[in-house]
């Protein structure tokens, strides 16, 4: 029997993988686009410095099962390794929060000396179509699908790849079209350049986008209630728990009373700052509206 020690890093937080088998791969994933694409920063660390595993794979279990004891992720059997990812991404993130971090499904962009970010909240419908048209603008990305933030609001890490473009087995989508159609649609063949803002600093604004081709373009700011509401999807969608791993296995409930309290608690003190929707039929519009409150 043969076991792969493997550790990865997102910033500070570490989580470390066993992988158990008569044969073990190289690297727990042949490739890291998806967790840097869906996360951000995330390495292979040179070192293995954790004591014990965050997650144990056993490879030649007869049946899949997963479970989580409540500090480690146990899967049996031959996976796909879409859904490991996806337990690697929820792991992650707990180990952020407990460094006082927290990801947001977002983009953000420096745009007229202001740090925005596009919450992705709710319904999640052109956050990645707004960040294009705010740096065709000028604006310096920040970060495309995933923005992590500090306990005080300061923007420190986001990911910086605007498609995904493979989608490892077990992660297929149907329902996703080819990932730059849409940019194809709304900025021809020819996709907009943009520089990258490397400093941390403090979210001055956030925008929840909404494009559809049927929407008059529409701004109004969002009361407290709201902005906590959309904020919590983004936050939670982390954590995978409304999603199914494979039939019959939905991810297990990793988190914790304790925890949602602390995250509610820094969304309380996060969501102060201003918060506008908007709808509009394409980006541009969007934008147009963004500018009204952003000049």
């Amino acid at each position: 029997m043969a076991t792969l020690t493997e550790q990865m890093s997102a910033g500070s937080a570490r989580i470390r993988v066993d992988v158990i088998g008569k044969q073990v791969p190289e690297h727990v994933l042949e490739s890291m686009e998806f967790l840097n694409y869906r996360l951000a920063a995330v390495a292979v660390d040179p070192k293995v410095t954790l004591g014990e595993p965050d997650l144990v794979w056993k490879l030649d279990a007869p049946a899949l099962s997963v479970t989580w004891d409540g500090r480690t992720m146990h899967f049996e059997g031959a996976w796909a390794v879409g859904p490991i990812q996806k337990a690697l991404i929820s792991l992650l993130t707990l180990k952020l929060e407990d460094n006082g971090l927290h990801p947001f499904h977002s983009a953000a962009v420096r745009y007229r000396d202001r740090t925005v970010l596009l919450l992705g909240g709710e319904s999640n419908h052109g956050k990645s179509m707004s960040q294009i048209e705010a740096c065709r603008r000028g604006g310096q990305l920040i970060s495309t699908e995933t923005t992590v933030i500090d306990d005080t609001g300061v923007a420190v890490l986001g990911s910086k790849t605007v498609f995904i473009k493979n989608r490892e087995k077990g992660t297929e989508r149907a329902d996703k079209a080819a990932p730059e159609r849409g940019a194809q649609i709304f900025f021809g063949d020819t996709m907009p350049t943009w520089t990258e803002y490397a400093d941390p600093s403090n979210v001055d604004v956030v925008l929840v986008p909404a494009i559809d081709g049927n929407f008059d373009p529409s701004l109004k700011e969002m009361i407290p209630y709201e902005r906590e509401y959309q904020s919590l999807h983004s936050v939670q969608n982390y954590l995978h728990l409304n999603e199914l791993l494979v039939s019959g296995w939905p991810m297990p409930l990793v988190d914790t009373v304790e925890r949602r309290q602390s995250r509610a608690a820094f969304l309380g003190k996060f969501c102060v700052r201003p918060y506008y929707m908007i709808r509009a039929a394409n980006p541009q519009a969007l934008m147009d509206e963004a500018d009204k409150v952003l000049r």
